[in-house]
């Protein structure tokens, strides 16, 4: 056997950089950057700083709008159309990966196990295994109805038809009562009316429903009812006619009308909406009126009697959904049956994922819609882990959020994992203990926003570290413990917990303090806060459930900082306020107040160029003619926080409405921000300080914030302690949900839960000040703290 002398490296194995040159998508300034392929690189920079501009919005859509491309016109169709990324030259990409933050959606009957492809895999087994046998495996689907039907069929053979009979059933496993949701809705009438009163004199207490309006209207006009008559005097046959009608066609002066029942009416056009996305006083209305009950035919578990009855090994598909993954994972490595050996080794192989990545304390029949960030995040990882592709590029955002410095280290193992099989990985991330991993940094910066959009610094961590950049100085920062640790005021008294894991948990958490509540992921830290503490008025919470809001909605719109800037406007012109609304009367008629003109190209990428009457203004030219200070309503929106703060806090246009808004923006360190920037474009971090900025005027007693951290650069958590401590030195008690050690050094109290995850946490495993917590070292925090502040 000989061998020839070594040859030079084949052309194809030279590509190993991904460039990107000349990118100015948001705030990128003409960005141009190499990195290096099936490599681990990590982005940082401070909040705002053009991170994900740079990694989302041009690598990643790129890659994804090429691949888009490949398929047939008909199938592009049905996928989202993506502009081509505003950038000159983007050389090396491979196919994008992307696990983002975006909380799975919130669909009633999404949860964990329909989400990851599991419960489809246990449809299967229990259709083959279970004994008695039911059906197939959609008899096990709670989304399935059972259905059946005969009647009559026309066929038509050659020159001749014939009728024969047929007949079908198809076996579902949804709940009849609850049609596969869980729970039942009872609406309190009492809500709904006030019996004494008759219809005429406003007996419904609805939003909305006003005495003359059209919604009562129907009811009177209707011929069913006396419109005169209190509701308590009316007959049974009118208050079912009031109540419960099905809808039938009347006509109420020329107009041709449906009239329907009152309950089956609202629960169409209020109670079938997503709560999130009512307006407040409809869902204030909602709550009032509306309780929820588990299910008594399933007991909460959606599925019908039969789909209940299949059991294997006394266990049925209800049982399974139910028990913590972990057990789960157990129970099917327990299993034996040849027969189903490939469908047994995957199901093993997803379930060993959601352990291995520190989910395994979440049950399949959880919600999707209540997992946090974090949780979805990793339950899209499990997608991914088994995969055989290699040279793919997976793009994570802020991996290590909701996870404790405990579970940060497993995730590090799995994107090395993902990268030693060949990939590359690109992490958008703050948490030093992540940034440690990397083999290429990628600073952007210096600041955020117009102050932000270009890279000031590529090359290893060591080289970080010695640079001259934000992230440079504050990467080894280390807060400190306190000296001293303020004294509560009073306590607030929490009483045998018992919400999800729980295990029956007192504890008292102290009042006029900044109190931290940590613990590793998944052992009963939201379940305390946000499902044990009243509900008082006093007690305002600030979660990070997503901000709604299009392209037409901004900062000043979403803060309510537009009313009294339009008002002012107004008052200073003798016009009406809504001229200065471009979403209103002083809308540009050409794009109709959007700035920007889109044209739908079917499959291509829609093209939006800017309006050419406006120049992308908004307004009319007439509305800024009028002027507040010297500047038009354009002008103003245009300007940074920062800027208007100053604007509008003296001189001729001061504000003092506007300026306590802006000063707000600015205390949560928005100030870079401009009023008129779309909401569609701001970080996860920046939409959760701007939530923060808009609950900082209500008049609440307790403060509890989940996870301010959350995307915030080591540089701005300082920002951050600072209005914590303002906030609790004005009088307020702040009670944290956090995993950043920083916080908890800063805290003057701190509850742990532990000691583990799912059904081996939900206790109070410490309580008392972070000084305690480092010298006792008695939990998983107490070490990670100690190791960070030194002790």
């Amino acid at each position: 056997m000989s061998t020839d002398a070594p040859t030079a490296a084949h052309r194809a194995d030279s590509h190993d950089l991904i460039r990107v040159q000349g990118a100015r998508v948001n705030n990128l300034k003409d960005v141009s950057v190499e990195i290096p392929k099936r490599r681990l690189t990590v982005f940082t920079g401070v909040s705002g700083s053009g991170k994900s501009s740079l990694v989302f919005g041009t690598i990643a859509a790129e890659s994804q709008r090429m691949i888009n491309e490949t398929y047939s016109a008909f199938v592009q169709g049905f996928m989202p159309t993506l502009a081509r990324p505003d950038v000159d030259v983007l050389d090396g990409l491979t196919t994008a990966i992307i696990v983002d933050q975006e909380r799975m959606g919130a669909n009633a009957r999404s949860t964990v196990g329909t989400a990851t492809d599991v419960n489809a895999m246990l449809r299967i087994l229990f259709s083959r295994l279970g004994q008695p046998y039911i059906g197939s495996p959609q008899a096990f689907s709670f989304n399935v109805a059972s259905v059946s039907g005969s009647g009559a069929i026309t066929i038509e053979r050659g020159e001749a038809t014939t009728k024969e009979r047929r007949s079908f059933t198809v076996t579902g496993g949804m709940c009849p009562r609850c049609e596969g949701m869980g729970s039942v809705n009872d609406i309190d009438l009492t809500q709904l009316f006030d019996e004494t009163k008759s219809l005429a004199e406003g007996a419904l207490t609805i939003p909305g429903y006003t005495a003359d309006g059209w919604s009562v209207r129907i009811f009177t006009g209707s011929g069913f009812l006396d419109a005169d008559k209190p509701i308590k005097d009316y007959t049974k046959k009118e208050l079912h006619d009031f109540l419960y009608r099905d809808p039938v066609k009347v006509k109420i002066g020329d107009i041709n009308l449906t009239y329907e029942g009152l309950v089956p009416k609202l629960q169409k056009s209020m109670l079938s909406k997503d709560r999130e996305a009512m307006q407040p006083h409809i869902r204030a209305f909602v709550d009032r009126a509306v309780t929820f009950t588990t299910c008594p035919d399933c007991g909460g578990t959606r599925l019908s009697e039969a789909a209940r009855s299949s059991k294997i090994g006394g266990i049925s598909i209800a049982d399974a959904c139910a028990m913590q993954i972990s057990d789960l994972a157990e129970w099917v490595n327990g299993l034996d049956e040849p027969s189903v050996a490939p469908l047994l080794s995957a199901l093993r192989q997803t379930l060993e994922s959601f352990v291995e990545i520190g989910l395994g304390y979440l049950s399949l029949d959880r919600p999707a819609g209540t997992l946090s960030g974090g949780e979805a995040q990793r339950t899209k990882i499990i997608r991914h882990l088994g995969s055989s592709l290699t040279d793919v590029t997976y793009v994570f955002d802020e991996p290590t959020i909701g996870l404790h410095p405990h579970d940060i280290q497993r995730m590090n193992e799995l994107l090395l994992r993902l990268r030693d099989k060949g990939n590359t990985v690109l992490v958008v991330e703050h948490k030093p203990e992540m940034i440690a991993i990397a083999d290429h940094v990628v600073d952007l910066g210096p600041r955020a926003g117009t102050a932000g959009g270009t890279i000031t610094y590529t090359g290893s961590l060591d080289g970080l570290r010695a640079s001259d950049t934000l992230t440079g100085h504050h990467l080894d920062d280390r807060a400190t413990l306190k000296d001293t640790v303020r004294t509560p005021t009073g306590t607030l008294a929490i009483r045998g917990a018992s919400s999800h894991n729980l295990r029956d948990v007192d504890v008292d958490i102290p009042l006029g303090m900044l109190v931290v509540v940590t613990g590793v992921a998944g052992s009963g830290k939201s379940s305390l806060v946000h499902g044990s503490i009243p509900a008082s008025e006093g007690v305002i919470s600030i979660d990070q459930a997503a901000i709604r809001g299009s392209r037409r909605s901004n900062p000043a719109t979403y803060t309510g900082l537009l009313d009294p800037i339009r008002k002012a406007f107004a008052k200073a012109n003798g016009v009406k306020p809504a001229l200065f609304s471009s979403n209103s009367e002083g809308a540009c008629p050409n794009c109709n107040g959007a700035g920007v003109i889109y044209t739908d190209l079917g499959i291509m990428a829609g093209v939006s160029t800017v309006c050419e009457v406006c120049e992308g203004k908004r307004f009319q030219a007439s509305v800024l003619e009028y002027r507040l200070g010297g500047r038009d309503i354009s002008e103003v929106l245009a300007m940074s926080v920062t800027t208007a703060d100053e604007f509008f806090g003296s001189g001729e246009a001061r504000t003092p409405a506007a300026h306590s808004i802006l000063s707000r923006l600015v205390d949560v360190g928005l100030g870079y921000l401009s009023l008129g920037q779309p909401l569609t474009t701001l970080s996860g971090g920046e939409r959760q300080r701007l939530k923060l900025a808009t609950h900082l005027s209500e008049q609440g007693g307790v403060y509890v914030l989940d996870e301010p951290t959350t995307g915030l650069h080591l540089a701005d958590v300082e920002q951050l302690l600072g209005l914590l401590d303002r906030l609790v030195d004005s009088g307020k008690s702040v009670i944290v949900v956090e995993h950043h050690q920083a916080v908890m050094a800063h805290a003057d109290w701190i509850i742990d839960l532990g000691p583990g995850a799912g059904h081996d946490g939900g206790l109070v495993v410490f309580e008392g000040t972070p000084a305690e917590l480092v010298a006792a070292k008695s939990t998983l925090t107490g070490q990670h703290l100690a190791a960070y502040v030194g002790a």
